[in-house]
C-alpha cells in the first residue's frame, strides 16, 4: 500500500472543504481524480504531497515513497539544455559505470591475490549488479525515447530557459517519465499536447510501472488509462471502478438507488406519523400509536442524496438558413512567418455539417480559422446569408474591465436585465459573479461567459477555436449536447478527443502543409491513420514510374524494380540485426553472470578478457540499434 487515508478532513479558514474521506492507492493503480472546479482536487493532492497538514483523520504514506508530481502548468526553469537537463536524472548511473572503467585500469597495475586485489574484484561485481539491476547501459536510450516521444527530437541541444511555458510543463513531464517515481501524480497531463504526443503518452503510461494518479478533464485520457474514479463531490469523496465511462453509468446508478431508497423511507415514515396523529388520543389505540412513535423516533434517517449541481446550458439558434454551400476553400497558401502551414489547399463545407481540424501543433489550425473568421481572403468564400459566430480559445473578445453583467448587456443594449442575467445563469454564472471584473474571474468562468456571449451572436456558422479549455467536465458535455442538438455548421479546432467524436462527421487533417478531408468520425479516421502507417512501416511506398515518352517507359520500369530490390536487402538486414542483437545480448548476460564466478575474478587475465569483451559488446550493440532505428524509421 502507498497511500491511505481514513476520515480525513481539511478546511480553511474555519470553512470545510473536504470531510471524512477514505480511499486507498496501492501499487500500480491507476486513479481518475474528477470533481467540479473548487471542489478539493489541487487541495486533496497538497495534502498527499504533505505541503498541507490535515485537521482530522489519518493520512498513512508508505516510509521512503518516491512522488512525482506535476503541476497544471509546472515547467521550470534551468541554464541546461535540454537533454543535459535529463542526463542530470541518470548521474548515479553515470558515476557507476565511470568507476567500474576505473577498477577495470586498477586491476593492471594491482598484483593478484593481495587484499587490494580481492577489494578491486569485491567492488567490480558490485558495480556490475548495480549496473546490470538498474540497466544503466541503456540510460541515453531511455532518454531519446522519453524526449522524441514527446516531440522534443530536434531541440536537445535548445537550452530550457528559451523555451514556452508550455514546453517547460511537457519537459518536466519528460523529467518525471524518466525518474520512475512509485507515485506519479500528474494535473491535467494532456494539456500543451498535440493528437501524436497525447497517443504516446497514453501508451508510455499504459505500461508504467508505478501508481498513477491523474486530475484530467481528457475524457477519453481517463477512458484508456484509469481502472477506478475517485469523485469529489459536497465534500465527499466517492470511489467508482473502471474508466470514466463505465463511472458515468455506476454514478447514475447508485444516485437513483439512493433516492429511490430515500423516498421509500420518506414515504414509510409519512404513513407512521399519520398513523400516530390519528391514534394517538384514542384509548384503543394509544399503545400502537406511542409505538410506532418510538419507532420513528428510532429510525436512522436516510439522508437525501446530493443531486449533481446543475451543468451550465447552452442553446444555439439563428435566424436565416445559408444556401447549401457554406465554406469553399481553394487554393488556400498560408504562412507564418517564413514557414508554409498550407500550400494550395482544398476543401469545402456543406449546411448542417461539423468538421473538426485536427493535425500537430504548429500546423496552422489556429491560422486557418482566424484567417476564415477575416472574411478577406481571396482563396477563401463563404455562401449567401451565412452569417459566422465565433469563439476564440483566449477569449481576448472580452473586455478584462467590463463586469460580467455589463460584457453581455453591452452587446445587446436593447434587451432588459433579466433576459441577460437569464442566459448567464444558464451558462453557470451565479449573481454573486455578475458585478464581477472580467480580469477576476477564474479560466472556468472567462469560458462560460465568453460561451455566452457566443451562443447570443446566433450565428448558422460556428467556428470555434479549443472550446473546451478551462471547462470542467459537466460544462464539456453541456457545450457538446448544445452544438450536437445545433442543426447549423460548426466547424472547430479541439484537442479533445472524446468532444471531438461526439460531434465531428467530419474531419480536416493538417500535415506536411496539406489539407486533406476525412467524411468519417474521429475514431473511423485515427482507424485509418493507424493501418496506413502500420502498411508504411511493413514497407515504404514504391512511387509508380512517371511515364513521359516511349524512351522513358524503360527507365520507369528499372526505376521502381530497383526500389523493390533495395527494400527486400532493407528487410533482410533488419533480420540480420535483429538475429544479431539477441546474440550479442545473449553473450552480454552470460558474461555478466561469469563476473559473478570467484574462479574467475580470481583470474586477472581471464577476467581482463571477459571486461574487453563486455566492452566490445556495448559498442556492438550501440552501432547496431542506431542501424536498427534508421531502417525502421
Amino acid at each position: 500500500m502507498l497511500l491511505s487515508a481514513d476520515n480525513l478532513s481539511f478546511g480553511f479558514n474555519g470553512g470545510s472543504l473536504l470531510e471524512n474521506l477514505c480511499f486507498s492507492l496501492n501499487e500500480g493503480d491507476r486513479v481518475g481524480l474528477i470533481g467540479a472546479n473548487g471542489e478539493g482536487k489541487t487541495t486533496l493532492i497538497r495534502l498527499i504531497l504533505g505541503e498541507l497538514d490535515i485537521e482530522s483523520g489519518t493520512l498513512f504514506r508508505k516510509n521512503g515513497i518516491r512522488i512525482g508530481y506535476l503541476a497544471q502548468n509546472g515547467g521550470y526553469d534551468s541554464c541546461n539544455t535540454v537533454f543535459e537537463e535529463m542526463r542530470e536524472i541518470f548521474a548515479e548511473d553515470i558515476r557507476a559505470m565511470e568507476t567500474l572503467r576505473e577498477t577495470e585500469k586498477l586491476f593492471a597495475s594491482t598484483e593478484e591475490g593481495t587484499n587490494e586485489y580481492r577489494a578491486l574484484v569485491s567492488k567490480y561485481e558490485f558495480l556490475n549488479k548495480q549496473i546490470a539491476a538498474r540497466d544503466s547501459y541503456q540510460y541515453e536510450v531511455r532518454i531519446r525515447t522519453v524526449l522524441n516521444g514527446m516531440g522534443f527530437e530536434k531541440v536537445y541541444d535548445q537550452p530550457i530557459s528559451t523555451m514556452s511555458g508550455g514546453e517547460k510543463t511537457r519537459l518536466k513531464l519528460c523529467r518525471l517519465l524518466l525518474e520512475d517515481p512509485e507515485l506519479l501524480i500528474l494535473d491535467e497531463p494532456t494539456n500543451h499536447l498535440d493528437m501524436k504526443t497525447l497517443f504516446w503518452l497514453e501508451d508510455y503510461l499504459s505500461s508504467y510501472k508505478g501508481a498513477i494518479l491523474t486530475v484530467s478533464h481528457d475524457r477519453y485520457f481517463l477512458d484508456k488509462l484509469v481502472t477506478s474514479i475517485y469523485e469529489i463531490e459536497n465534500k465527499k469523496l466517492s470511489v467508482f471502478k473502471g474508466n470514466y465511462t463505465k463511472y458515468k453509468v455506476l454514478k447514475a446508478e447508485k444516485v437513483a438507488h439512493l433516492l429511490k431508497e430515500y423516498e421509500k423511507q420518506q414515504e414509510e415514515r409519512a404513513h407512521m406519523q399519520e398513523y400516530v396523529d390519528r391514534n394517538l388520543v384514542r384509548a384503543s389505540t394509544t399503545k400502537m400509536a406511542q409505538s410506532r412513535r418510538l419507532a420513528l423516533e428510532k429510525m436512522e434517517l436516510i439522508e437525501k442524496p446530493a443531486l449533481p449541481p446543475t451543468p451550465p446550458r447552452f442553446v444555439f439558434t439563428y435566424a436565416d438558413k445559408p444556401y447549401e454551400r457554406v465554406l469553399e476553400v481553394a487554393n488556400l497558401h498560408l504562412t507564418a512567418g517564413e514557414k508554409t502551414l498550407l500550400n494550395s489547399a482544398n476543401f469545402t463545407l456543406m449546411r448542417g455539417e461539423k468538421c473538426a481540424v485536427v493535425g500537430d501543433n504548429g500546423t496552422g489550425k489556429s491560422t486557418l480559422v482566424k484567417e476564415i473568421i477575416k472574411e478577406k481572403n481571396p482563396a477563401i468564400r463563404l455562401g449567401r446569408f451565412v452569417k459566422i459566430a465565433c469563439y476564440d480559445q483566449e477569449n481576448a473578445n472580452l473586455d478584462p474591465n467590463a463586469s460580467v453583467l455589463e460584457e453581455l448587456w453591452g452587446r445587446h443594449v436593447t434587451w432588459d436585465q433579466t433576459r441577460v442575467r437569464n442566459i448567464l445563469a444558464q451558462a453557470g454564472l451565479i449573481a454573486e459573479d455578475m458585478d464581477k471584473k472580467v480580469r477576476m474571474l477564474s479560466g472556468g468562468e472567462r469560458a462560460k461567459l465568453a460561451l455566452a456571449v457566443f451562443e447570443c451572436e446566433n450565428g448558422n456558422f460556428l467556428i470555434l477555436d479549443e472550446p473546451t479549455n478551462h471547462l470542467d467536465l459537466p460544462a464539456r458535455e453541456s457545450l457538446e449536447s448544445a452544438l450536437k442538438a445545433f442543426d447549423g455548421t460548426v466547424l472547430f479546432v479541439s484537442h479533445d478527443r472524446y468532444f471531438i467524436q461526439a460531434l465531428a462527421g467530419k474531419i480536416l487533417e493538417l500535415e506536411d502543409g496539406n489539407a486533406t478531408e476525412y467524411a468519417c468520425n474521429y475514431e473511423t479516421y485515427h482507424a485509418q491513420k493507424i493501418a496506413a502507417k502500420a502498411v508504411q512501416k511493413a514497407t515504404q511506398p514504391i512511387p509508380a514510374p512517371t511515364v513521359l515518352a516511349n524512351s522513358d517507359k524503360k527507365e520507369g520500369y528499372y526505376r521502381s524494380k530497383e526500389e523493390r530490390a533495395a527494400d527486400a536487402r532493407r528487410k533482410t538486414r533488419i533480420k540480420k540485426i535483429e538475429d544479431e542483437i539477441a546474440r550479442l545480448e545473449t553473450e552480454d548476460a552470460e558474461l555478466n553472470a561469469d563476473l559473478s564466478d570467484p574462479a574467475v575474478t580470481a583470474n586477472f587475465t581471464l577476467l581482463t578478457e571477459k571486461c574487453n569483451r563486455l566492452d566490445e559488446i556495448k559498442n556492438l550493440l550501440d552501432e547496431l540499434y542506431a542501424e536498427y532505428e534508421t531502417l525502421i524509421g
